[in-house]
């Protein structure tokens, strides 16, 4: 097995690890760059969590302003009908009575040109000009009353039909003015009274509507558990779950309404601090406070007002939200459902990794420990190779100086010669001379 080199970032010192450790280290940091991704993934997912929470805020309102504008607009698409049909009717009369007058004139015109003729035949005798006076004149009275009531009869149905008309669109107009009203003390309010059913009842009815097509996997029941370190309790808590029991979203709801004879109002401001207080003692993911209060301010009638600048994911609503608010909620967290499990996986990455580190700090210990020990041994090894060389240099020098001497004495036995050794030795120098003369 190959050994590799590793230099500690503190205190530089070089040391060898085998291979399962180094590919042991190498896992830890790609664990490492994992965790960090999953940060980045898990943030992304928060972003737009948010973005989709706005753009969910904006389409609804966009949605309160277009039905409003068609309302108006269809207002005014009636209001124009109703002028049109009353100009038309206007016009249609003025045209009947003038084709009577004209009718009426012209018979009055040919009837007076026959009294005129008649006059002129009974000139020649008056029995027959009274007679034919007398019958003319019925004739054109007969007829001219016909006409005068033909006048007053379609003058009465004119009449009648003008005011069943004005009847009618009196009472569209009357419907459309108590729904603009009715729009328009939504747009300003956001409310409307719930007779016979309190603000709670409103809330679990419009619940229980979608719970069996919505929400089969859902629990939402009042919070009837008073905590003991608080001593409260919220109103309803929603839970959801997917099919393996896993939680995906836990909401705290707090419904609050009053009275408008009310002599002392209260504020929204005035019940946040507790609802967070509750949905930490209950473990709840958000706090949702659903409100009637402060009818007439804008910030809570423009739409689901997020408060988390004060408590940590808390949401202010009308009750018409109420529903809404659970579900871009719910499908943020159904988004963000696979960033838990991932997480999940990497917190129980993390223990292994502990454990790992535990294991690499109790093998740096143990190899600092030895590396301390065989350190002292080298340091004394050297302290004593130093004696050594000490005294080796100092045998060295003796030895030096052995050599100077056997230098100094080989020079002084290749000097030495027999003129020297007998020089002044009468005995030596006799018995070098017979010796001389045996050979």
């Amino acid at each position: 097995m190959s050994n590799h080199t590793l230099t500690c970032p503190h205190c530089h010192k070089i040391f060898s690890v085998d291979e399962s450790e180094y590919a042991s280290l190498l896992n830890q940091v790609a664990k490492a760059e994992i965790a960090k991704e999953v940060h980045e993934k898990l943030a992304a997912a928060d972003r737009e969590k948010q973005n989709e929470i706005r753009l969910a805020e904006a389409k609804v309102t966009n949605t309160l302003q277009q039905k409003l504008a068609d309302k108006e607009s269809e207002i005014s698409s009636l209001t124009a009908k109703l002028e049109k049909i009353s100009l038309e009717k206007d016009k249609e009369l003025a045209e009947k009575r003038s084709q009577l007058e004209t009718q009426l004139s012209k018979v009055q015109s040919e009837q007076l040109k026959q009294i005129a003729e008649l006059e002129a035949r009974l000139k020649s005798s008056k029995t027959e000009q009274e007679l034919a006076v007398t019958k003319a004149v019925a004739l054109v009275e007969k007829e001219r009353d016909d006409l005068a009531n033909k006048l007053e009869n379609k003058t009465t149905e004119q009449k009648l039909l003008e005011t069943s008309l004005k009847e009618k669109y009196d009472a569209e107009l009357r419907s459309k003015d108590e729904m603009i009203a009715y729009y328009k003390d939504m747009k300003t309010k956001l409310s409307t009274k719930m007779v016979g059913e309190t603000l709670e009842q409103h809330c679990e009815i419009e619940f229980n509507k979608l719970r069996a097509t919505g929400f089969q996997n859902a629990y939402f029941e009042k919070d009837n558990v008073v905590s003991k370190t608080t001593g409260s309790k919220g109103d309803y808590i929603y839970r959801e779950t997917d099919e393996s029991g896993n939680e995906i979203i836990s909401i705290m709801f707090e419904m609050k309404n009053e009275n408008e004879t009310t002599a002392t109002k209260h504020k929204n401001e005035d019940f946040l601090k507790e609802l967070d207080k509750d949905r930490r003692e209950k473990n709840c993911e958000y706090a949702i406070l659903v409100s009637m209060l402060e009818a007439d301010n804008e910030l809570y009638n423009t739409g689901i007002v997020d408060v988390s600048h004060r408590f940590e994911k808390m949401y202010v609503i009308r009750p018409q939200f109420f529903i809404p608010i659970i579900t871009l909620l719910r499908n943020a967290a159904l988004n963000s459902l696979k960033y838990k499990a991932e997480l999940a996986l990497v917190r129980e990455q993390n223990i292994d990794i502990t454990h790992f580190e535990d294991k690499i700090e109790a093998f740096k210990d143990g190899f600092a420990r030895n590396y301390r020990i065989a350190s002292e041994k080298f340091q004394k090894a050297i302290e004593e190779i130093d004696k050594t060389i000490d005294h080796l240099q100092k045998t060295k020098e003796n030895l030096l100086r052995s050599e100077d001497n056997l230098r100094l004495a080989n020079n002084k036995a290749e000097d030495l010669t027999i003129k020297r050794l007998t020089r002044g030795n009468p005995t030596m120098t006799a018995k070098f001379a017979e010796l001389e003369n045996d050979k």
